[in-house]
């Protein structure tokens, strides 16, 4: 591919979430395979630490952020390259660009979300998509649900999958709620995470002298209010290091959510050998194929009996631990950056 390309790297700004996560290692994966894209981002906006000295040039705006640089600074500082917007949202007014749109949750789930965030993204990705701007997305599933809410044909969208190896980079620090005694969440506390249907699950663990743990942020203005369900022991947002023992050191992950276009905690927990209960909803059985136990997202005693199994058959969990690593090879960020080259090649 010979045009030049820019990232929109508003995500650098933006608390980290798994889409942040998405953009972040995707980036750095692009970077490894062309020459290190331009990064154009609002104030606020820093590299991240692991990126110095390896090339990258970031330019900030020195006061716009938010939407505003996004719709109005952002298309006049692209120039002539093609823009690639990895989270979600991207200028109206640039016609060479890609879109990575991650999931339909807007439409499939208006309820998880903040009004005024529901009423923007919604107008945004029905406008974007009319317009035939290149768009991308994270599974099979995302790709149906982009046709069914917005009308884009799937030949229209490329699938580009997620990656897990980052959180084998993190060096080992203990886990801080103690190796074994517990069973880990991560998610915010939204409607579409479903952590409600755990509180039967948080019962029996207490019964067992075990504690369900949560890590993830409270949800802020995307989500609107959400609180905590009872039984569940928020840690609140993590660093990479600390999410990885938590992975290493915990019982086991459950993943109770109503709505997901990928599910990368699934992965990444795989990755560090931490066996899975998720819930059975096409997304995450794309994603973790045979390599974790599936429970109906309706069902509180559902996640409860293959959790406590879990617990209470070490050779079963040993399986899936194993079944659990393969699976997570399969996931790589280079592969999916592979993907987006390939699509770029068309936009350009």
């Amino acid at each position: 591919m010979t045009d030049a390309i820019a990232i929109n790297a508003r995500f650098l700004a933006q608390p980290a979430t798994g889409v942040q996560r998405f953009a972040t290692e995707i980036t750095a994966a692009l970077g490894r395979l062309r020459p290190w894209p331009v990064l154009l981002g609002p104030h606020g906006a820093r590299l991240p630490d692991a990126w110095a000295g390896e090339g990258w040039q970031l330019k900030a705006a020195a006061r716009a952020k938010g939407q505003i640089w996004e719709q109005l600074v952002l298309p006049r500082a692209s120039g002539g390259a093609v823009l690639v917007n990895l989270a979600n949202a991207a200028p109206l007014l640039q016609r060479r660009q890609l879109l990575v749109i991650h999931d339909a949750g807007v439409f499939a789930t208006p309820q998880a979300y903040a009004w005024r965030f529901r009423v923007w993204y919604r107008l945004l990705h029905r406008v974007l998509a009319r317009r035939g701007i290149a768009i991308a997305t994270v599974s099979e599933f995302s790709r149906r649900e982009l046709e069914r809410h917005l009308g884009i044909p799937p030949s229209r969208v490329v699938v580009l999958g997620e990656g897990a190896e980052h959180i084998l980079r993190e060096r080992a620090v203990p886990s801080p709620v103690g190796a074994g005694r517990y069973v880990l969440a991560v998610g915010t506390p939204a409607a579409h995470k479903n952590l409600a249907v755990l509180e039967a699950t948080a019962a029996m663990l207490r019964g067992r002298g075990l504690d369900l743990v949560a890590a993830g942020g409270a949800g802020g203005r995307v989500f609107g209010a959400a609180r905590w369900p009872g039984g569940i022991r928020p840690l609140g947002r993590v660093d990479d290091a600390t999410l990885a023992a938590l992975y290493r050191g915990a019982a086991c992950l459950v993943f109770p959510s109503r709505y997901e276009g990928f599910g990368l905690p699934a992965i990444e927990a795989m990755a560090c050998g931490c066996p899975v209960v998720a819930a059975a909803i096409p997304a995450l059985h794309e994603t973790c194929g045979e390599a974790a136990l599936f429970a109906d997202p309706d069902d509180p005693r559902a996640f409860a009996t293959a959790v406590g199994r879990l617990l209470d058959e070490p050779a079963a969990a040993a399986r899936l631990r194993e079944a659990g690593l393969a699976r997570a090879r399969v996931f790589t960020w280079e592969a999916a950056a592979e993907r987006l080259c390939g699509a770029l090649e068309r936009v350009a």
